[in-house]
């Protein structure tokens, strides 16, 4: 595979024919640093976003990836999530459970869902919480200088306004460099109420792969993607402190880029 569409400072980005493709390429992406980071650390983990995600992440059911995933080493977060119930259509955990955790031998004491019981803000503080417990015992690792968590891979969708997670443009949740996770009520999207990690968070991960699909976010990756953007959205503003960035596209989503070359067979 050609892995030669990198552009610049923004990562490695991988341009596909196909979104079967892109799943394909995607699963041996993830299975790869899975691998690595239970040989190296004992754990594996992960932030997963909601969206297409999940859908595109579904080769990694194969009975193939049964052999080389060693699936009881895998933690499992989310780096954003609506605060509905677990039951709910627009819960994130809902769809990764239905479309993935519910298909592969997780342990579900490895899968951190927040407290849907709670308002917006307890929850967010209660995930928080949580995540600081297991900083503690290294399940996830740590940036030594700051004792920020360092996940291992966190996989980020992103909207045709450029928002991730729940950060959205303009919206006061981007400036936050406090918190570990922090909340919102007023989401320009509903449902209203969501968590979400912060930048910070997101960006002393190892590894970040956005996994981007369709026409409609192709303005929203030239502007996160190619040099001197006319504004800056929040998928900007992902730059890894010391990891990789890597970019799965399909032609579709990368049809404005300023190289735009397949990474993908037809």
């Amino acid at each position: 595979m050609d892995n030669s569409g990198e552009i610049k400072k923004r990562g490695d980005v991988r341009i596909y024919d196909t979104k079967d493709d892109l799943a394909a390429d995607l699963a041996d992406y993830v299975a790869e640093l899975s691998e690595i980071a239970v040989r190296e650390r004992g754990y594996f983990a992960v932030a997963l976003s909601g969206g297409s995600l999940i859908s595109l992440m579904g080769k990694l059911c194969e009975p193939h990836y049964y052999k080389i995933v060693d699936w009881a080493k895998w933690h499992i977060f989310w780096v954003d999530e609506r605060v509905v119930a677990k039951s709910h259509p627009d819960s994130n955990y809902k769809l990764a459970k239905d479309g993935l955790l519910s298909k592969v031998p997780v342990v579900p004491s490895h899968v951190y869902s927040i407290n849907d019981t709670l308002s917006a803000e307890q929850a967010a503080e209660e995930y928080e919480f949580v995540l600081r417990q297991l900083v503690k015992t290294r399940t996830v690792d740590v940036v030594e200088s700051s004792d920020c968590p360092k996940f291992d891979l966190i996989l980020l969708g992103m909207g045709p306004d450029g928002h991730i997670a729940s950060l959205f443009p303009g919206h006061s949740a981007i400036n936050e460099r406090n918190e570990w996770v922090t909340f919102i009520t007023d989401s320009p999207k509903p449902p209203p109420e969501r968590i979400t990690f912060t930048l910070p968070v997101i960006n002393f991960a190892s590894n970040i792969a956005f996994v981007v699909t369709g026409g409609n976010k192709a303005e929203a990756v030239r502007l996160a993607i190619n040099e001197n953007p006319e504004h800056i959205l929040p998928a900007r503003l992902v730059s890894p402190s010391n990891g990789n960035l890597v970019w799965f596209l399909d032609k579709e989503a990368a049809s404005e880029l300023a190289t735009c070359q397949s990474s993908g067979g037809s």
